[in-house]
């Protein structure tokens, strides 16, 4: 199914997991694709060449999502290089656990840098530059609706996240430009995958499928939502944990 052909798309960290199986799918719909890394230059160009054998078109661009300047070459290279945007998924992120007694003010800004002020500003650029009927999806976490015990920077970091869904969705409604959030619960591979082999079991579990969530099951999400077909939807926050934890 090519249904993204002529639709040109960011996806920030992208390199691999969840944003690699995004990006993938998003090539394979048609898209071309705009693969974004901070430091993992040979797995973005991997990503890059699983799209085009499959016939796809790509490019990888080198922006930490983390500075403000990055974010707007990003964007910037990304007009230059195909004069359009039509596709925004804000999945780039990173995650510091620890008790609330414990977070140091750098585990903080780290978080908080990224994962929060990272979205904002290059939600800033797609208010800017994506075209009329375009389409943002913020990567957020069930951790924002199930909380767990050393994880409160996190979480905050992404509840902030789906607020921004609901308040962009507003703004830029009239131009026919939609704004979700999608929250992945546990995902392997994936920042879960460090997670020790009885939590990962756990989890599993926890699930009526008896399995974790992998990058395909969360891009088939995504792929939806920036699709013709998902066009009545918008600031809407979809939980895509497999049943976990109903």
């Amino acid at each position: 199914m090519e249904n993204l052909t002529g639709k040109v798309a960011i996806v920030t960290g992208s390199s691999r997991g969840i944003g690699r199986g995004i990006a993938e799918r998003l090539g394979q719909d048609g898209a071309t694709v705009v693969v974004n890394y901070s430091g993992s230059e040979q797995e973005a160009k991997q990503v890059v060449e699983a799209i085009e054998s499959k016939g796809g078109k790509s490019v990888a661009i080198q922006a930490s999502v983390s500075k403000v300047e990055d974010i707007r070459r990003l964007f910037a290279e990304t007009i230059r290089h195909f004069g359009q945007l039509d596709i925004l998924v804000n999945n780039a992120d990173i995650a510091i656990g620890g008790a609330i007694a414990d977070v140091t003010e750098d585990d903080y800004d780290k978080v908080f840098n990224l994962n929060v002020r990272g979205v904002l500003f290059a939600l800033q650029e797609a208010a800017k530059h994506m075209s009329n009927g375009g389409r943002i999806v913020n990567i957020s976490s069930t951790t924002t609706i199930q909380p767990e015990a050393g994880m409160a920077v996190y979480a905050a970091s992404k509840a902030a996240i789906k607020l921004f869904t609901a308040v962009m969705a507003r703004e830029v409604g009239d131009r026919g430009i939609t704004v979700n959030t999608v929250m992945p619960g546990p995902t392997i591979p994936g920042m879960f995958g460090n997670m020790p082999t009885e939590v990962q079991q756990q989890a599993a579990a926890s699930s009526p499928f008896n399995r974790v969530g992998t990058p395909q099951d969360i891009a088939d999400v995504v792929a939806f939502l920036v699709s013709e077909e998902a066009r009545w939807l918008t600031g809407q926050d979809i939980c895509a944990n497999g049943g976990a934890k109903m």
